[in-house]
């Protein structure tokens, strides 16, 4: 399936979660670590408060990560909590207008930013704006979205 903004955009208001805490923070994080782990590349996956950035789930899916992992990360992070969606719905959306980040919000510098799939908004039902980030990073840009989209689903699915 080819993805758009509007489908991105459908996949975000389906993982409205009913509740976040720590506990649902490591139990979706432990879901997407061990889907990570289906993958021949190594990954890590990273779920956070959004009011603070407090760490709540911290894992990679095996040996062979690097210390880069993290700068993708935080610059995934970065997004997700400045404009309040996916890392993969905002690239689409720029390259639907064939502007950059610097174009579109006129950066002098955009370097903390990543406009590329693997960062995703924690929202709860009921709860305005995001209340937490998940990131993974390591495998392509759309498995790093699918991954954590997915996560949040197969959590979603037992968790109603």
């Amino acid at each position: 399936m080819s993805l758009t903004v509007q489908s991105v955009t459908a996949q975000e208001e389906a993982c409205l979660l009913p509740s976040f805490d720590s506990n649902v923070a490591w139990e979706i994080g432990n879901i997407i670590r061990t889907n990570l782990q289906k993958f021949t590349r190594p990954a890590v996956v990273y779920v956070a408060h959004a009011n603070s950035s407090q760490l709540l789930f911290f894992a990679t899916s095996g040996p062979g990560t690097q210390p880069d992992n993290m700068h993708w990360v935080k610059r995934k992070e970065a997004v997700v909590l400045r404009w309040s969606c996916s890392t993969m719905r905002m690239r689409l959306g720029l390259l639907d207008k064939g502007k950059t980040l610097q174009e579109a919000f006129e950066m002098s510098d955009p370097s903390i930013y990543a406009v590329h799939g693997g960062g995703f908004p924690v929202k709860v039902k009921g709860v305005e704006g995001v209340v937490g980030v998940i990131v993974v990073s390591g495998l392509t840009q759309e498995d790093d979205h699918a991954v954590i989209v997915d996560g949040i689903k197969e959590y979603l699915a037992k968790n109603p």
